[in-house]
């Protein structure tokens, strides 16, 4: 049975606390399992949450602060230890190898695994496989940091009712969707196009191009909201976003499931949050992320 969802790992922001680790967020794609911003403690999550280093086939960091990367080391030295059976690709900043080689063999261990390293240097497409298209888009924050946005391709929808105005049934349904025609019917006269899912993964940043490039249309946004709107100068000096901007940019670019998180430790009422995006107008589904709960993709309409 095919899975998408969003494991979340970790959710603080800069600094862990009791309740919340370092960041980290897995994606259940089908068959594929997709690492975004490993922070210290990760590898610990991943064993609360039931998530197994051969569920592992990419990982993306979106930029090398600390509470986005000091995981690596161990999620890296882990894939090795458990000999995980398939390549394993790792998208990050270029601006950043130093700090990935550094984290890559912060000590000594055993490499088992082939490790690809795919860095990230501009906007634009990092992978196109069979199942989803992955991009990467630059993103406004002190240190270069990138988003990330897998696209699904879009498929066919057969509608029933068209199939039985025309007659079609049995083995020719298969003939018109493999040839495109048959006897003089078409495949788009019995068919619709079904849109392909869309995710979007946006870390520290202010509000930019690439946020909204990021956010367009997808079906599931998780993006940060470190600061509440009174504290709308700190997010900007600081490179992050407000839970009021965050969640305008959800409504502007009709998201379907938004996800807060990578809150601020000032912050003791994550409640606040949701009233904030509810009063920037954002009406669709909201989840206030919180360690170790499983988001689902909305299914398709």
């Amino acid at each position: 049975m095919s899975v998408r969802e969003l494991v979340v790992l970790g959710t603080a922001s800069q600094v862990p606390t009791r309740h919340r680790n370092h960041n980290g967020y897995l994606l259940r794609w089908d068959g594929q399992g997709i690492l975004f911003d490993p922070g210290e403690g990760t590898q610990r999550q991943m064993l609360r949450a039931g998530v197994a280093a051969h569920d592992l086939h990419r990982i993306c960091v979106t930029h090398f602060h600390g509470d986005h990367s000091l995981g690596l080391a161990g999620v890296i030295q882990r894939i090795n230890l458990d000999q995980v059976p398939h390549p394993v690709t790792a998208h990050y900043p270029a601006s950043g190898q130093r700090f990935f080689e550094r984290l890559r063999y912060a000590t000594a261990y055993r490499e088992t695994v082939k490790l690809t390293e795919s860095p990230v240097a501009a906007d634009g497409p990092l992978a196109v496989t069979e199942a989803y298209t992955l991009d990467a888009y630059r993103l406004s924050h002190p240190v270069e940091s990138y988003g990330y946005r897998l696209t699904e391709p879009d498929g066919r929808r057969i509608l029933p009712g068209k199939l039985a105005a025309h007659g079609i049934k049995g083995p020719d349904v298969g003939r018109i969707q493999r040839d495109g025609v048959l006897d003089g019917v078409t495949l788009d006269e019995v068919s619709e196009i079904r849109r392909g899912q869309r995710f979007a993964f946006v870390m520290d940043t202010r509000l930019c191009d690439g946020v909204h490039a990021l956010a367009e249309g997808a079906d599931m946004l998780v993006i940060e909201s470190t600061f509440l709107d009174e504290d709308v100068r700190l997010a900007t000096d600081h490179g992050h976003l407000t839970a009021g901007q965050a969640a305008s940019v959800a409504r502007d670019a009709g998201v379907r499931h938004l996800v807060l998180t990578h809150f601020s430790q000032r912050y003791s009422d994550p409640a606040e949050f949701e009233r904030q995006a509810r009063a920037a107008g954002f009406d669709g589904e909201l989840s206030i992320a919180q360690d170790l709960m499983r988001v689902p993709v909305p299914k398709r309409t």
